[in-house]
């Protein structure tokens, strides 16, 4: 099926056909005639399925097709919430080329920033709000902004939202909207906890998953080396030290930790650069612009980017440090093998962690491969490195 089957207006078709895209994803197949239909639905597909499309451009052509729009009377008539700074940027941008044949406008609020040029294009008038719960409940309580006017609602990453604590944010979100509206949840996992919330704010909702929620991607190779945590460092250096290695995610359990594997990266004479919740807002965003751009090869993240990060063709992860929630390890290894495409992620595994990798190997039902060779990975980095 190519997208034109899918019924999708021609300014927005335009706009999708000059980023490239000609054939939906499974997720986009689905659920896009869904939301056209106006009926609400829960999506559960995992990173780089094409999710965000799958929503954003059935709202932007039924906002363009409402016939109760008035042209410069803007109120913001959709609200996307999501859970992290990265996601809600990565929206806003997609949201940008979609729909820039429409005339429709959005804006991106979230904290850790001055609200002054947020404030300012909530003043001008936007049709689409892409937010983060803390943010959005402060520029409400500000008067800045009402949601009196929402048809349709998104709750994005739902499961991520619950885990990050948001429970009582997005409760307080959802009491303060339009009864009668649209609602879209999507999950890249489906637990009691998200089925007790779709069931509560959802209207005889349609399912789609477009795949199971503990699978990970099929083109992505797999393996784990068991290794002492001393001796990590010097492997990944070792790793990274390959030609093999086009870019590399790599997630650590802890932020103190992603800033000492950059520091001993660095005295290696391999360029990295951190990401995680204690850097400003504007140091995540040029370390995340450099990885994307190509301008640095290696990031090192927690687990705050994890489902924040969109990057074309990033050939590894490498979970230095593996993650104790099993559905994270999904999460990781899905920001590589998106659209389709090849990756390989590679995991490390200490003696303290081997039960976390039996967790994993029991949720997406295979037997991760063990790498044995580990020669001459002892160095002084490793040794001095905790």
């Amino acid at each position: 099926m190519n997208l034109e089957k899918l019924n999708i207006i021609t300014p927005i078709l335009k706009a999708l056909t000059a980023k490239g895209y000609t054939i939906p994803t499974p997720i986009q197949e689905q659920a896009i005639p869904i939301i056209l239909e106006g009926k609400d639905l829960v999506g559960c597909a995992q990173t780089g399925t094409g999710k965000t499309a799958a929503f954003a451009v059935p709202i932007l052509q039924i906002l363009y097709k409402d016939k109760s729009n008035v042209r410069g009377l803007r109120t913001i008539k959709a609200l996307i919430l999501t859970p992290t700074r990265e996601l809600a940027v990565q929206i806003g941008e997609n949201l940008s080329a979609y729909e820039i044949h429409t005339k429709l406008r959005h804006t991106v609020v979230f904290g850790g920033v001055s609200q002054v040029p947020q404030t300012n294009a909530l003043r001008a008038g936007v049709d689409i709000l892409v937010a983060t719960p803390g943010r959005l409940l402060d520029l409400m309580n500000q008067k800045y902004i009402k949601l009196d006017h929402i048809k349709i609602f998104v709750l994005d990453e739902a499961d991520r939202m619950l885990d990050m604590g948001f429970s009582h944010e997005v409760n307080k979100i959802i009491a303060r909207l339009p009864v009668k509206r649209q609602t879209l949840l999507f999950s890249a996992t489906m637990p009691a906890e998200i089925i007790k919330l779709a069931d509560t704010i959802l209207n005889n909702p349609v399912k789609v998953e477009v795949t199971p929620p503990s699978s990970t991607v099929d083109g992505v190779l797999q393996t784990v080396y068991l290794i002492d945590q001393m001796d990590k460092i010097a492997l990944l250096i070792k790793l990274l030290k390959s030609r093999s290695i086009d870019s590399a995610l790599v997630f650590t359990r802890t932020k103190n930790r992603a800033d000492k594997v950059v520091k001993a990266l660095a005295k290696a004479g391999i360029n990295a650069q951190a990401i995680h919740g204690d850097k400003s807002q504007g140091a995540r965003q040029l370390a995340l612009n450099n990885f994307k751009l190509k301008r640095t090869r290696v990031l090192i993240a927690t687990d705050i980017a994890s489902r924040g990060i969109d990057v074309q063709e990033l050939s590894h992860v490498i979970n230095y440090d593996l993650p104790d929630v099993p559905e994270t390890y999904v999460h990781r290894i899905g920001r590589t093998g998106r659209a389709g495409l090849g990756g390989t992620a590679v995991s490390f595994c200490d003696r303290e962690e081997r039960e976390y990798l039996r967790d994993i190997e029991k949720l997406i039902s295979k037997k991760i491969p063990v790498i044995k060779d580990k020669a001459n990975l002892m160095s002084d980095a490793g040794e001095e490195f905790i």
